[in-house]
Order: C-alpha cells, then structure tokens, then sequence
C-alpha cells in the first residue's frame, strides 16, 4: 500500500505537546483564524512542532489563497481545506518541485494496528446483514460502530498500538448496516470488552474509516483542495499535482512496489464502479464530484508500473471576469465574445492539450441570451452552462456483455443527429474529434449556433483537419463557421505557466479558384508586453458585415459598433469593480443589463 515519507526528519516531540495553548510559541504566531482553527484540530499544531524550524523556517497559516502567491519563490505556508484537512506547502530548495503535505488527523503516527482491531470488532457484529443505501448512511453507520466498539479512556496517550513511523494507514473491511449491532449489543451477544482509546485516536479512528471505506482513501485530501487541478501517478513512485496557485508539486505519498500500485489502483476503480482487469486494462470515468479520472493497470502496457490521472472539478466554474484578471484575455476582447455569442455566431475555441479550452468555453457561456435553449453534448461531462433551460447529455459506451446488442452505444454523431430535433438556440460540443464535426457543420448551415473545442494549434492547422480525414467537412462549408479563438499554455517572464487567448480570427470564406481560405486576425496577443492588441479595430468583418446587420446599423453608420464594443467593457470593468466576480453572479447582470435593454 501507499507510504508517507516527510521530506525532512521528525524530531523526537511528546505525543499532543502543549495542551496549554498560550504557553506554545508556535500557537502564538498564529493569525487569529490560524489559531481559531489549531484549536479545533490539535492535529495541526501537533504537525507544527514535527517541522525543523531551523532548516525550513516556521510556516505562516493563510486561511486563503491569492493568485499573489505566485510569486513566493520558496513558500512555506499552510492553508486548511475542510474542516479536519489542511496542507503544508514545503520549499525544496533542491528539487524542482516544492512538496505538498497533507496535515492529517492520522499524520503523526501509524494506526494500522489499532484500526485492523477496530474493523475486526465491527465485522463480527455486522456481517449478516445488508449494505447501506447511500455513502450518507455508510458514514452514519461507521461512525456509530465505532463508538459502540470503542470507549474513550480521557489519557492522552492510549493504547500502544503503533506500526511503523512513515506508513500511510491501511485496512479492509465491509460495513454492512447498523441493525445487527444494536440486536447484538442489546442482547448481549457480544461478550468482547470495548477497545479503551484516548479522543484523539477515537477521531483518527472515525477520519481513517470514513476516509478509506467512504472516500477514496490517501487522495481524499487532495480531492477536497480546491486549488488542486490535477493529480497523477506516473507509476512507481510519488504522487503528482498540478496547483492554481503553485503549479508543479509533488506529495509525500508513494508507492514503492509495483505490486502495491496495482492493488491500489484495483481499489480505486472497483469503488468508482469500473473495475480494471488485465482484459481491460484502461478505465475513463467520472467521480462523484465529477472529476475526470483515467486508470492505465499493469505493468505490461505501462512499463513503470499501473498510473492514474485525476482532473479536478470545480463546482463553481471561472468566470469571464476571472479569467481576465488572470489575464487570459482583456475587457475589449471579452466585450467582442459577448457581441459575437450573444447574436449566435459559430465559434470553436482551439488549442493543445491543457490549453484551458475547456475552462474559457465554460466561462463564455454567460455570454448566450439568457432566455436561450442550450443542448450541451460530451464524451465526460465537464461543462456547466447557467442558463436554467440547458439540457445536458453525455456518450455512453457500448455493453461487453454477452447476449447484449453491441448498437447500445450512443456517441457524439448520435446525441448532435438528436439535438437537431430539440430546436436548441445553442449546441455546445465539448470537443469535435471526428464524423460529429460533419453534422455539427450541417447544424451551422441549419441555423442553429454552435460553440466547441477543438485540438488545433492554429487556424491553418483547424481548416486542415476540419476538411480532412476522418471529419472530411466540405471547404465550401467553412465561411459558416465564424470566430475561432486560439488559446495556448505559455510561460511568463519568470517562467511560470499561463494561459493566453494568442489570437482571436474571423473566418470570410473559401475561394474554390485559389483552393484557399481567407481569415482576418483581430486580437492578437503581445508576448513581450503580456497585452493583447486588438488588431482588427475599424477593420472587423463580422463586426460591421454581420453583427450591425443583425442590429439593423445603416450601411454608413457601421462603424457606430465599435462604439458599441467600448461600451461594453466598460460594463464589464464597472460589474468587476463592484465585486462581482462569481460565474453565476456575473450570469446574472449580464441578464439584468440584456433585460433593461441597457445595450443594443
């Protein structure tokens, strides 16, 4: 099973050290919300005293995190993450990658012993009878057997049940209702005297429980870190993340064996419902928080070992407004997306992988009419559109089994060919890969809108692939197709990771003469300044060709919609002065503006 090794050694310290709290220095340090917090969780201050000072310095207690942070060059901080859950973020001045400790309630020291007793109790009274329905009631009924099996004792150390220092905690078991227990208790059939812990273990106890036979055991905490974008094993080794604010990091949690890996990662997909086999080694599914996760098992197909990679969901998405203070994009050419998507314009956003394609789709969304019909369409379902009649389907596999027709699969090509029939203002793909593209295009020229990704590095690379194998999208079909927007992961000046909207391109048409298509650029992005150029200002096709058409502009008054443009991200830089940040807050005021008719 998994390790846990610090990255530094663990001074000898007595268990639980000062439960004087004002006597402790590192307790008086704190902020006020760090101190709040240690005093709820002494296993945080327990941790605090683990750290050699002297080599790594005293880490200051944030109770958030600010896209400021960036720039700490060695941080050493903590942050909680839930209730019982915080993170130390440890400088290493010799790796290229800081560590991220997660501060459990269980870090201290190892209760494999004393947890394998506890379940050995548990399932002796339980065995016979049947499951809960619902992790909620799983939760209950372990939290309650563990209080009828355990009796605190009030001492501060306990019994001393320990394994070894350094060992992540393990044990296996099955939970089985909650009935037997109290028949069993009640009528005296268990004849086993309570097992006497201190409070302390009780609580390690009751967070091993929920967290292994609940959750999904070590990455639990790394699950509940809102600032965690992914998460990945690689094999043998340590395990990985990719942080908002700290970018590359790696954990002290490892695997040393490859046999250690495999049974983990055989865990890991039978509780998410998709066991791997050496049949089937390869598994894609959605958590219940709805992060993606992909599993690659055996060693035969992944020579370092089986591998996971997690892609956190974020339950509120980033706004417009967002991502033009992470800079992503500015508030002309916000303005000119909220034009462009709101008179239904087609536009795919493309780039490489972890672009953030998705991510700037998600946010554009607030931008479609508020009153619109939305079909989404995906293979995994990330999107989250705030429009309340959004109507939101995803791709099922076909079925393995035996006797099963092979025709249950629906893909991306049947869900398109049945959102014609929906009468949808918008279709949104999550992502064109093949024949769907075809229909998608024939839905443009139907006059429905259409918004998806796309994997091309630039607009010439797009048109390439759009009218080639296996997508073989007519050329004469491509002036429907209107914006596409390029976005591209780049590093800045001190070589951190962005994500910059590089150019912003309307597509005018295909000339069957020449063989050759004909795009105008109108944003493009200064990498020597960090700022982006709005290139076709005076000088926009579909600004004064389409859009003033659509608002009914007089031929020689057109360029009376730029204006308009202006206008536009100044209501957008006023709704971000006054605080309005949140994905559904921006949604809206940007009803509220369309409904007062405060613009054209």
């Amino acid at each position: 099973m998994p390790n846990i090794e610090l990255p530094f050694e663990v001074p000898e310290i007595e268990e639980h050290a000062s439960s004087d709290l004002q006597q402790c220095s590192l307790y008086r340090l704190l902020p006020k919300e760090g101190k709040e917090y240690v005093e709820k969780n002494g296993h945080v201050l327990q941790y605090m005293h683990m750290i050699p000072i002297e080599k790594i310095g005293t880490p200051k207690f944030y109770s958030e995190l600010t896209k400021k942070m960036k720039k700490l060059k060695n941080p050493n901080l903590i942050y909680p993450v839930s209730e019982l859950i915080a993170v130390h973020i440890c400088p290493d001045r010799e790796g290229s990658r800081d560590f991220y400790i997660p501060i459990e309630p269980v870090l201290e020291k190892n209760y494999d012993i004393l947890v394998e007793e506890v379940e050995a109790r548990i399932v002796t009274l339980v065995d016979q009878f049947e499951e809960p329905k619902n992790d909620e009631e799983k939760r209950a009924i372990l939290e309650k057997c563990v209080d009828m099996v355990c009796e605190t004792n009030g001492g501060g150390n306990g019994n001393k049940l320990k394994g070894n220092n350094g060992n992540a905690n393990k044990g296996n078991g099955n939970i089985r209702g909650l009935r037997t227990l109290f028949l069993k208790l009640q009528s005296g059939n268990n004849h086993k005297q309570k097992l006497k812990v201190t409070p302390y273990e009780l609580n390690a106890i009751k967070y091993l429980m929920l967290r292994d036979k609940v959750g999904l055991g070590i990455l639990e905490p790394f699950l509940h870190d809102p600032y965690i974008e992914d998460i990945s094993c690689s094999g043998v080794g340590n395990i990985f993340l990719e942080h908002k604010i700290f970018e590359a990091l790696v954990s002290p949690i490892s695997f040393n064996s490859k046999g250690d890996l495999d049974a983990f990662v055989i865990k890991l997909s039978e509780k998410i419902g998709k066991p791997v086999s050496y049949r089937s080694p390869i598994v894609d599914a959605v958590l219940p928080d709805g992060s993606r996760i992909n599993i690659v098992f055996g060693e035969d197909i992944s020579k370092k070992g089986s591998n996971f990679t997690i892609r956190k969901f974020s339950e509120i998405p980033l706004s417009v407004l967002q991502l033009v203070e992470f800079g992503t994009f500015d508030y002309v050419m916000a303005a000119y997306f909220w034009i462009m998507l709101h008179e239904g314009m087609n536009c795919f956003i493309a780039g490489e992988t972890a672009s953030g394609k998705t991510t700037t789709m998600n946010a554009l969304t607030t931008f479609l009419p508020a009153n619109a019909k939305i079909v989404s369409i995906e293979d995994t379902p990330e999107l989250q559109v705030p429009h309340t009649n959004w109507l939101r389907e995803v791709t099922r596999g076909g079925l393995e089994k035996k006797g099963e027709d092979a025709s249950a699969g629906v893909g991306m090509f049947d869900l398109l060919k049945a959102a014609l029939r929906q009468r949808p203002d918008e279709i949104i793909i999550g992502e064109i890969r093949g024949e769907e593209g075809k229909i998608a295009f024939q839905s443009m020229q139907t006059g429905h809108s259409v918004m998806s990704t796309f994997h091309a590095a630039s607009v010439e690379k797009l048109i390439q692939r759009l009218t080639g194998d296996p997508i073989n999208v007519p050329k004469s079909y491509m002036d429907i197709l209107n914006l596409v927007i390029i976005q591209n992961a780049v590093r800045g000046k001190d070589g951190k990771l962005l994500r910059r909207v590089t150019s912003v391109n309307e597509i005018i048409g295909y000339d069957p003469v020449s063989n050759s298509f004909s795009f105008v650029e109108v944003f493009k992005w200064n990498p020597a300044t960090d700022s982006f150029n709005f290139t076709g200002n005076m000088n926009s096709y579909l600004l004064e060709q389409k859009i003033a058409v659509i608002k009914r502009i007089p031929e020689n008054k057109r360029r009376e919609i730029y204006k308009e443009l202006e206008k536009r991200a100044r209501m957008l830089q006023t709704i971000h002065k006054s605080g309005v940040t949140n994905f559904y807050d921006l949604f809206q005021s940007l009803a509220m503006i369309e409904k007062e008719g405060l613009v054209i």
